[in-house]
Formats: C-alpha cells, sequence, structure tokens
C-alpha cells in the first residue's frame, strides 16, 4: 500500500482552492498506473515524488493531469513543497520537474517557486474564435489592453483580457470552439484560455481546460506565473499583482505572482485536508 496525501492550494480555508493529490513514493507505484491513479482522483493534477536525478537536488516530480502528464504546472510545486516540508524536508529545496529544476521556499503553509523560464509566445488566435470558446460576445474582450495571445513559461494558456468582472462572471466554455482553437493552435494544453479583468494590482480571472478534462480550474498557478510575465512585457515594468481565482465555482484562490528581471515567482497557502492509502 502507497500513502496519499491531498492537499488544497492557494488557499488558508479547507475546501478552498485547488485540490492536489501527492503520493510522496512515487516509486510504489508501478508506472502504467500513474495517469489512472491521477484520472481516479478526478483533480485537476496529482504529482508523484521520486528521489532526485541530481543529488543536489531535493526531490523529483512526475505532474499529472486527468489526460496527460505535463512538464510543469504551479499549484502542484506549491502543494507539493508545503506537503514535503511538513514531512521533515528541508525548506529550501530544488525540485526537478519537465521543464527543470525549479528552487522553492516553505516558511509553515506557506510556499513560493521561482521560475526563470523566459515569456514565450505562440500565436494570436482569432479574437472573434476565442469569444466563441468563453460563450462571450467579442465586445467583451478588452484588446486595447492587448489582443488574445498563445503564451507560456512552461506550459502553454491562451491569454484573454475582458472588459469588466460581470463578463469574466458571464463566460463559460464552448466545447465546439475549443476543439477548434485546438486543432487551429496546438498546444500541449488543448486551448485552455485564462480570461482575467485587472484593476491596478487586483487581477480576477477563470481558466477553463475542458478538453484536459479540467472544466475549470479554481488556481492555476503555472498560467499566472505566464500571466505576470506577459504584463511585464506588456507594461515594460516589474510586476506584483494577487491573482483572484475560483470565486466563480465556489473554490476561492489567492495567488501571488511577482514578475521581475530574475524571473517569477509565484507565492501561495497550502492546507492539507486528507490522507489515505493506494490499495493496489
Amino acid at each position: 500500500m502507497t500513502v496519499y496525501v491531498v492537499y488544497d492550494v492557494f488557499t488558508d480555508t479547507p475546501f478552498g482552492g485547488n485540490q492536489l493529490a501527492v503520493i510522496p513514493d512515487g516509486e510504489g507505484v508501478k508506472p502504467e498506473l500513474l495517469q489512472k491513479i491521477t484520472a481516479e482522483f478526478n483533480f485537476s493534477e496529482a504529482v508523484f515524488v521520486y528521489p532526485p536525478d541530481d543529488l543536489r537536488h531535493t526531490a523529483k516530480l512526475r505532474i499529472f493531469t486527468p489526460l496527460a502528464e505535463v512538464p510543469f504546472a504551479g499549484h502542484p510545486l506549491i502543494g507539493t513543497a508545503v506537503a514535503l516540508a511538513a514531512m521533515g524536508f528541508p525548506t529550501d529545496m530544488i525540485l526537478e520537474t519537465g521543464s527543470g529544476p525549479i528552487p522553492c521556499t516553505v516558511e509553515g503553509r506557506t510556499a513560493s517557486f521561482t521560475v526563470a523560464t523566459p515569456l514565450t509566445r505562440h500565436a494570436e488566435p482569432d479574437p472573434a474564435l476565442v469569444a466563441r470558446a468563453l460563450g462571450l460576445a467579442e465586445g467583451d474582450l478588452d484588446q486595447l489592453g492587448h489582443p488574445p495571445v498563445q503564451a507560456d513559461v512552461g506550459l502553454p494558456f491562451t491569454f484573454v483580457r475582458l472588459t469588466d468582472r460581470a463578463a469574466l462572471s458571464r463566460a463559460c466554455a464552448d466545447v465546439a470552439a475549443m476543439r477548434e482553437g485546438r486543432d487551429r493552435y496546438p498546444a500541449a494544453m488543448d486551448f485552455a484560455c485564462f480570461a482575467y479583468v485587472r484593476d491596478g494590482d487586483t487581477v480576477h480571472a477563470r481558466m477553463f481546460a475542458p478538453l484536459d478534462n479540467i472544466p475549470e480550474d479554481p488556481a492555476t498557478g503555472s498560467a499566472s506565473a505566464a500571466l505576470a510575465a506577459l504584463l511585464r512585457e506588456l507594461d515594460g515594468a516589474d510586476q506584483s499583482v494577487v491573482i483572484h481565482q475560483g470565486e466563480d465555482m465556489g473554490r476561492p484562490s489567492r495567488i501571488k505572482a511577482r514578475a521581475g528581471a530574475a524571473g517569477v515567482t509565484i507565492t501561495g497557502t497550502a492546507v492539507q485536508t486528507m490522507e489515505g492509502r493506494l490499495v493496489l
């Protein structure tokens, strides 16, 4: 039997934020079962922890969504760092991911990680298609802020600035339009859309990835990191924002993102809600 723990991430309140399953002994699980176990949890991600390839590092992570393994994701890094620290690992750690080693620090139930990967722009998807994918009118898109852009610092999303909070609340993924977007703009995530509105240092956001079996994500650290990098590029200045996500689905989350010359730092809190054993 293999132990697992479940954390709610980017929240200090149980049953908020984004759920994460952490399996500390990945070596105790047959490789062919990793994807099936993740689908069984049916969270947006699960993490399997292994000894590091480089002994100077803390651990190696394999991160899975319900449909595929991904090289990098934000709430798995935050939740796994807090979980490992609670198990007695050092509070300063380097976690190996498919995107490379990522430094993390933990203080109590709060963790931070820094991504030095530069922002990569892949495409500027058709605004009319993006609006349909979000169940909105094209006029709901704030294209003066920037047109929709597919970009990443490790995992690609289509970033869509909206005109106001009401438009964000109305958003609802249109699967047919999402499929068209996936086919026209292929990426590791199947036309995952991160829609947001900004008011100074406060951002309200929602993320839809139904083609990856994530109808809506309560908190998306990887997208938040890329958004902070995008805002820095657009504004020509360092950024420090608090991203509010999950409110429209009853799982409020808070993600702190800072973007500077050295990269993007994401900070969040995680709370344990469950533990158990896999019987395989």
